[in-house]
């Protein structure tokens, strides 16, 4: 959060307008599966930093894991049962303050998007 919190004064400073920032927490990029879990959780905290967050768990390696469990078999990312981890990522980043998703079934995730918005604000 203070990491981003710098990067977004830094751009205001240089003239950058914010309506023109998003903010990225990082999902993957050596974090742990924990970690990963752990910022989808607590994304609501961002939003104080009034700008768009966008989360990008599509076909992550922690999905990946989670699913493979114990078994030690790597998932190929673009099975079905790995998609079905990103939906479920992608609903649940949602409900916690994601205003974009990077996503590699558009189809489908427009799907779960629409269905998510429609709990959210219904």
């Amino acid at each position: 959060h203070a990491f981003l919190q710098k990067a977004i004064a830094r751009a205001r400073q240089n003239g950058i307008d914010a309506s023109r920032i998003i903010v990225d927490p990082g999902i993957g990029f050596g974090k742990t599966i924990h970690h990963n879990l752990e910022l989808i959780r607590r994304l609501k905290e961002f939003e104080s930093l009034n700008v768009p967050i966008l989360m990008g768990t599509s076909r992550k390696m922690f999905l990946r894991k989670i699913l493979t469990g114990n078994s030690g078999k790597e998932l190929d990312p673009g099975s079905p049962v790995v998609e079905t981890g990103t939906q479920a990522s992608v609903s649940a980043a949602i409900l916690n303050g994601a205003h974009i998703v990077r996503v590699h079934d558009v189809a489908g995730t427009l799907a779960t998007v629409k269905v998510i918005d429609a709990i959210k604000n219904g």
